[in-house]
């Protein structure tokens, strides 16, 4: 059991401190625009407890978690979850489109930043002592957790970043048509996501990602300069 809390615990903690600095980065991004409506909610916080939402942040990551860890071989392999979402005051923007827009980029910009970072430090060698297996295991689980949300909320569909990003870009009458689905847009997320892989046997998300994800880690090793030669990649 002790072991299984261990191995929980390092995977929660990397999960929760990629979803809070995600959402932290919209509530900046938002405030270097001109926006306050996050700071004056006291949503300008690398305090967790802030960004809480307790289906997307406890209910459903718990679930994976242990539903992946429970199982064999007993890795996680994929995660999903969302935080409160930082309120944003788009009409205080210049360019309230163009700002939510950018606003939403702040969030998955922040998590591949965060994953290039672990990709500076994180040991590659073999180990002397039983402390840098944790610290690679950790560090393991805090790159993919941050590849995996940030990859993850770039899909066009509203309420994700990529969806806000959409309605940012595209030709005005059909960013209005777009920006009508957030209503209903983390059902259809859940559909396509989880219900229906299930039922028709098929997993496009799962498999798009599973063919991204070895390409992401290269790409952030490289970009840190980190030679992974030789490193298996069991992890992903």
């Amino acid at each position: 059991m002790s072991h299984f809390l261990f191995n929980l615990a390092l995977a929660v903690i990397p999960v929760v401190l990629a979803i809070t600095l995600h959402e932290a980065a919209h509530g900046y991004a938002a405030l270097a625009l001109g926006d306050t409506t996050a700071r004056d909610a006291g949503r300008l916080s690398l305090n967790p407890i802030r960004h809480i939402d307790r289906v997307g942040t406890i209910i459903l990551p718990g679930f994976l978690l242990i539903s992946q860890l429970l199982f064999p071989p007993h890795k996680v392999f994929f995660m999903f979850g969302w935080a409160k979402p930082v309120p944003i005051g788009a009409w205080k923007f210049k360019n309230p489109r163009r700002g939510m827009a950018l606003v939403a980029s702040a969030g998955p910009l922040m998590n591949f930043f965060l994953a290039w970072l672990a990709a500076l430090v994180i040991p590659l060698s073999d180990f002397t002592t039983p402390t840098q297996a944790i610290i690679q295991q950790f560090l393991l689980y805090f790159m993919l957790s941050n590849i995996v949300l940030g990859l993850f909320n770039l899909l066009p569909i509203p309420p994700l970043d990529g969806g806000r990003i959409a309605v940012g870009v595209l030709p005005l009458a059909l960013a209005r048509v777009w920006a009508r689905l957030e209503k209903a847009g983390i059902l259809v997320v859940i559909l396509v996501v989880f219900i229906l892989p299930r039922l028709i046997g098929f997993d496009p998300v799962g498999n798009a990602l599973g063919q991204v994800l070895p390409w992401a880690f290269r790409t952030l090793f490289w970009l840190a300069g980190r030679n992974i030669d030789g490193f298996d990649g069991s992890f992903i």
